[in-house]
């Protein structure tokens, strides 16, 4: 029998870096994928930086994390989102 044991204390202020294209609507695709799993997600708390040229642009998402079920919902949604190239 194994235990699985989590280096994250729940719940935490977690920080979720996402990344993509920049284009009209990303950042709102992005906030309303967490607000399906964080209804407290609080979208002024958003940092975004763009690529070097502009073309990409990341998204620092800090969530209230209250399981590990609930962060890996929220990966998954996010990284089968068509405008998400990745999540970290």
């Amino acid at each position: 029998m194994t235990l699985e044991h989590s280096l994250i204390e729940y719940p935490s202020d977690f920080p979720i870096k996402v990344f993509g294209q920049t284009q009209q609507g990303f950042v709102q695709a992005v906030t309303e994928v967490i607000l399906q799993h964080d209804s407290d997600f609080k979208t002024a708390s958003i940092e975004i930086r763009n690529s070097k040229n502009a073309r990409y642009v990341s998204l620092t998402c800090t969530v209230r994390a209250t399981s590990r079920e609930q962060l890996d919902a929220i990966y998954q949604a996010l990284c089968d989102h068509p405008l998400v190239v990745m999540a970290l």
